[in-house]
């Protein structure tokens, strides 16, 4: 999907007044039907973990940790049923996910006499079941199931979808007979950097040669989409000349401005290849 860039800052100026929970997509998506889901999560997301990065320091200060800390011990003793800290960090506006990382390492620290490592806090992240006191092991659960941006339940998803858009473009090369390397060959080949797809015959696309395929499976928004030109897709069009790139959640149109240069933007599989050996294929 293509949005204009004032449609783009109507969705993300809208999102500003959402929490990263599940129901935030229920209000995205009755206040713009006519987009998906996809679409809106991946905008959501860009725009959140925007945010989150501005204001996240402040409330990883020893102080607010400890003031976070002590109001979920004194809180959960008098409401033990309700989700502590959920609540708490929708009230100071922080990432379920991130907050329940904050108190879970603090109270390990406190229980250990140590800080705890990276390795141990993602590892009971993954497996709050793990967490030595049962009543935060379920509020930590409580916080990561119900974080639609952050946290390792979001990890493995935005992973599977990655992976899961990857085998899409791969069965859709092959479905029109064409002859590609992908990431794991061209590594095996010794390249260091390298788009998803180097196809091994050009194609042709709405007039323009492609000779290699990067599957996003994200929004193409300005700020991100100048931090892949900067660290990926230059790099590709360097060494390997113009490519496709395709943003299967959709991105704003205007960025779609160097395909004279080299660098086309899709978002969806082209249904108009022309190829070198084949003649015209069907959509």
């Amino acid at each position: 999907m293509k949005l204009s860039r004032a449609e783009y800052k109507t969705i993300a100026k809208f999102t500003e007044q959402l929490r990263p929970t599940r129901q935030c997509m229920k209000m995205l998506k009755d206040r713009f039907p006519s987009h998906s889901q996809s679409t809106l999560l991946s905008i959501f997301s860009l725009e959140y973990q925007r945010r989150t990065k501005r204001t996240i320091s402040k409330h990883l200060t020893p102080e607010a940790i400890e003031s976070y800390y002590q109001r979920y011990v004194s809180t959960v003793k008098t409401r033990p049923s309700s989700p502590v800290l959920l609540d708490l960090a929708n009230e100071v506006d922080v990432s379920p996910s991130l907050l329940a990382r904050a108190v879970l390492e603090r109270f390990l620290e406190e229980r250990e006499g140590v800080a705890p490592t990276k390795p141990v806090i993602n590892s009971l992240l993954r497996e709050p079941s793990l967490i030595p006191d049962h009543s935060l092991a379920n509020h930590v659960y409580q916080c990561t199931i119900n974080d639609c941006c952050y946290g390792p339940l979001v990890d493995c998803i935005k992973h599977a979808i990655g992976q899961e858009h990857e085998v899409l473009l791969r069965d859709k090369l092959r479905e029109r007979n064409l002859s590609f390397l992908d990431e794991n060959q061209l590594r095996a080949k010794g390249y260091d950097k390298t788009p998803d797809i180097i196809l091994e015959v050009p194609i042709a696309v709405e007039g323009h040669i492609v000779h290699w395929i990067e599957s996003k499976a994200s929004f193409g928004d300005e700020c991100s989409h100048r931090t892949y030109l900067n660290e990926q897709f230059w790099s590709y069009w360097n060494r390997f000349g113009p490519g496709l790139v395709i943003y299967w959640h959709g991105f704003i149109e205007e960025l779609d401005c160097n395909r004279e240069r080299g660098i086309l933007l899709g978002d969806r599989f082209p249904s108009d290849i022309v190829t070198l050996c084949h003649g015209t294929g069907q959509g």
